[in-house]
């Protein structure tokens, strides 16, 4: 395909999708307006970028960078530390922190991603997880790509004490679930079993419907920092947010009983932490009208893509499936050659730990891992299926797609 002919079809991508940019971008500025609102009801101030060594007490930036996430995702408490090293520790943190020996975990979105296996544990061997710590755990599949009621209200019984609920579809097929079929679940959930803890893991979604899962009836979130809500300048870091009894069992778990939120250092890193909150909806909007673009380029080359341009979307994944293993790394190759750091190595398939399937990954950004920069994924097996996710500019997506459909068609 020529560089005319390739620049021409994505101008016209460009002109059809603009009606959905436009909505993105009021959509964008709602939730913009709640984390303005957050930071000066908060009255953010330069001296709280100080940070603290040591221990870390009296940290009044620390602190009110927690108190921003709070508000911002209407929870009663949050935790927002460089500690919690990614989105897996933010959910294992959740999850070993609220279930105990005899307890049960129950997914009602199916199998949850791949990293969080060893987490739940299959036997013995697994070292720390809530198998060896005797929690049993259960699963419901999603039906007809939605919340199965019927059969999660048949699942619950005596033992089950949280309900999983995975937002992103992580390296599966299915849907995402939207925050309207998050609230519908909760509020059935809640009439017969209000006890339940309803936990949500929320990474890929922040900001990308004007509510949040803590406002649909779930009693706890958990994210990543180099994910949405870091706006692509934190650096590292991760959160959760929700009831304060559940994120004051959390802040022990993380921290030491007794201690909890009280102790923990944060150094440098406050001002990136801060500055990426307040890009972050930008940066998701612009991450949005990427995918948008995406989508509508490659289908109209005839590779199925999920979901498609005018869909509603709750989180930043789009799915494209190629025709071939061979399609599917040469696309991903490309991705990292169009990327703005370490475009000059080639990803190639490997065994990454946490997964079950060699695995590609283009991810040429500026923060290790940073999925709301561009990148692109996926486990080498049918339907060689590549995850993109991010683009902190959209003019980065137009970029790294002119040069992956010269080198593809």
């Amino acid at each position: 395909m020529t560089t005319l002919a390739v620049r021409n079809l994505i101008e016209a991508s460009l002109e059809e999708i603009e009606p959905i940019i436009k909505e993105n971008k009021k959509l964008g500025y709602k939730n913009f307006s709640k984390v303005m609102q957050a930071f000066l009801d908060n009255e953010v101030t330069d001296t709280d970028f100080s940070g603290t060594t040591g221990y870390g007490y009296n940290d009044i930036g620390r602190d009110k960078l927690e108190y921003i996430y709070r508000d911002v995702f209407k929870a009663e408490d949050a935790l927002v530390r460089s500690q919690i090293i990614s989105g897996t520790h933010a959910i294992s943190l959740v999850l070993l922190s609220l279930l105990r020996k005899g307890d049960e975990l129950l997914y009602i979105t199916g199998t949850p991603y791949d990293t969080l296996e060893k987490v739940v544990g299959r036997s013995k061997d697994d070292i720390g997880s809530l198998h060896e710590e005797g929690v049993s755990y259960g699963e419901v599949d999603l039906k007809d790509g939605t919340f199965d009621i019927e059969g999660i209200m048949d699942a619950i019984n005596d033992r089950t004490k949280v309900i999983g609920i995975q937002r992103s579809r992580g390296y599966s097929l299915r849907r995402s679930t939207s925050i309207d079929e998050i609230e519908t679940v909760c509020r059935s959930i809640k009439e017969k079993h209000p006890d339940l803890i309803i936990f949500v893991d929320n990474c890929y979604g922040e900001f990308v419907e004007e509510k949040e899962p803590l406002e649909a009836g779930a009693d706890i979130i958990a994210g990543s920092l180099i994910k949405n809500p870091g706006g692509g300048i934190a650096k590292m870091g991760g959160y959760i947010a929700g009831r304060t009894d559940l994120v004051e069992r959390v802040s022990y778990r993380l921290t030491v009983p007794g201690i909890g939120k009280e102790m923990g250092a944060s150094l440098n890193v406050l001002t990136d932490m801060f500055q990426g909150f307040y890009m972050a909806p930008h940066a998701v909007m612009e991450s949005l009208n990427g995918a948008v673009l995406t989508s509508h380029v490659l289908g109209r080359l005839g590779m199925a893509t999920d979901p498609l341009p005018g869909d509603k979307r709750t989180d930043l994944i789009q799915t494209v499936s190629f025709n071939s293993e061979e399609e599917m790394i040469k696309f991903t190759q490309m991705i990292q050659k169009a990327s703005p750091v370490n475009a000059k190595f080639m990803p190639v398939p490997d065994l990454i730990p946490g997964y079950q399937s060699p695995v590609i990954m283009a991810a040429g950004t500026f923060v290790q891992g940073a999925s709301l920069e561009l990148s692109a994924d996926g486990p080498i097996r049918a339907p060689y299926t590549v995850f993109v996710q991010g683009g902190l500019v959209m003019e980065h997506v137009i970029y790294a797609l002119h040069m992956a459909l010269e080198e593809l068609i």
